[in-house]
């Protein structure tokens, strides 16, 4: 794996002339696929309806951005869902999209972003990538292009893979130009010191020549998962904004019934609590006979056998 550039600015490649590859093809064809649902640019243009232009942007889209989104990954099935992902998010935000100047470049930062998300490494299915190519220029290639870091993996595919110039891949990836010259300087190096037709290349444009032929073949030859239908993806989109729709009301619809439920068992007035009970200290032992002493009982028991049978007058006399 090369190692990150320096911490100053890293010096700008030779300026190269943009290139007619499929980037840029992409983007004009995905442009007015979108731009088929809003007004035609002349009276005889076709109007589309929304789904007409999301299918259309699809079909010319969805296959080639997996092939890149697989060798921006290495993982065919991580690069199938990226791009069917990405796709949802454009239908859910299709009023963004129609309108944006470039719909699929829009759909390939989705996918790439998602594509190179952290959390997929926590996952089984995608913790390592697909066994490499057999054929081994292809393998040297496609081992050499994982090792790279992702934010360099990435430039050097949108500036040599896809076609992009240096302005709009640093766009895409959210760098500055002198940032992106720099990665893709790093990022050819590295691939330079596996590939030896790569070093042997006189100047930065036939470079850009040969990557692009190569990751263009790698790509072209490897096995990919053919995305789903796009009415499918659209459905799928709908379904789970549906979805979300109903739990979004079903949480509403318990937070009021709990905020009902506490109104109406919540007390209306402040109700001190009970002190806890305390010792009285400074107040006199309660009074009352004292218990009989043996001397006490025995002058009892004595006046009680006695007192009966003494003198009439303290008998009582009935008459």
């Amino acid at each position: 794996m090369s190692s990150p550039p320096p911490s100053g600015p890293a010096p700008r490649p030779e300026p190269e002339p943009k290139r007619g590859k499929e980037g840029g093809a992409d983007g004009k064809a995905g442009a007015e696929a979108a731009a088929g649902s809003g007004a035609g640019s002349g009276p005889e243009a076709p109007r589309l309806s929304p789904d007409e232009a999301f299918d259309a942007l699809y079909a010319h889209a969805a296959p080639g951005l997996v092939r890149q989104t697989y060798l921006l990954t290495g993982r065919r099935r991580l690069a199938r869902e990226s791009v069917e992902r990405a796709f949802l998010l454009a239908w859910h935000r299709w009023p963004e999209v129609a309108v944006d100047r470039d719909p699929a470049g829009w759909v390939r930062a989705a996918a790439y972003e998602y594509a190179m998300s952290p959390w997929h490494r926590l996952r089984r299915t995608h913790r390592h990538p697909d066994a490499p190519p057999t054929e081994p220029a292809r393998r040297a290639l496609f081992e050499a292009l994982l090792d790279l870091p992702p934010a360099y993996r990435r430039t050097l595919l949108l500036y040599d893979g896809v076609g992009l110039d240096l302005p709009e891949t640093a766009a895409e990836t959210e760098a500055s130009t002198p940032a992106a010259a720099g990665r893709l300087e790093v990022a050819r190096a590295a691939l330079a010191e596996r590939l030896p037709e790569l070093a042997a290349a006189d100047s930065p444009a036939e470079q850009s020549e040969l990557l692009h032929h190569r990751l263009g073949g790698l790509a072209r030859a490897e096995h990919v998962p053919t995305p789903a239908p796009a009415r499918k993806v659209r459905t799928g989109s709908e379904d789970k904004a549906r979805l979300w729709t109903r739990a979004a009301i079903a949480f509403a619809a318990l937070l009021i019934g709990a905020t009902a439920l506490t109104l109406h068992t919540a007390p209306t007035h402040y109700e001190p609590p009970i002190a806890p009970p305390e010792r009285v200290g400074g107040v006199p032992p309660r009074g009352g006979p004292q218990k009989l002493t043996a001397q006490d009982l025995k002058l009892q028991k004595s006046l009680n056998e006695q007192l009966a049978h003494g003198p009439e007058r303290l008998v009582p006399e009935l008459r």
